[in-house]
């Protein structure tokens, strides 16, 4: 088994946090604003603090399963059948990051996140 890098577990988590700031502030916050149905009072009215903590958060579970998963099939001895359960790790992580930051960015209460995503397929 492959040690984990943890610098770049963290270095990647920041870095998506600092580019997804970019990307949604500077960049292209008034037209994800006036795309997303959202006001310049709405917006005022959420609780930023724990919307950018948890996306953090969320970051850092990322980073940390991508992590995880290069250091367990990332070697020369990988074989065909591996394939599918590192894929099938990313792409659980991802739907779910996905899913839970455009809940927390769309500034729902938690209980509507809540039913949403305990419904969603």
């Amino acid at each position: 088994m492959w040690e984990m890098n943890w610098i770049a577990v963290i270095g990647a988590a920041v870095a998506g946090f600092v580019i997804g700031g970019i990307w949604y502030g500077p960049l292209f916050s008034k037209a994800w604003q006036a795309e997303s149905g959202l006001s310049d009072e709405s917006i005022k009215g959420a609780n930023m603090p724990m919307i950018f903590g948890l996306t953090f958060v969320l970051n850092l579970v990322s980073s940390f399963i991508l992590g995880h998963v290069m250091a367990t099939y990332g070697h020369p001895g990988l074989h065909i059948v591996d394939g599918p359960e590192a894929f099938g790790a990313l792409a659980a992580v991802a739907a779910i990051d996905a899913v839970l930051l455009f809940r927390f960015f769309a500034i729902q209460r938690r209980a509507a996140v809540a039913l949403t995503q305990s419904f969603s397929q």
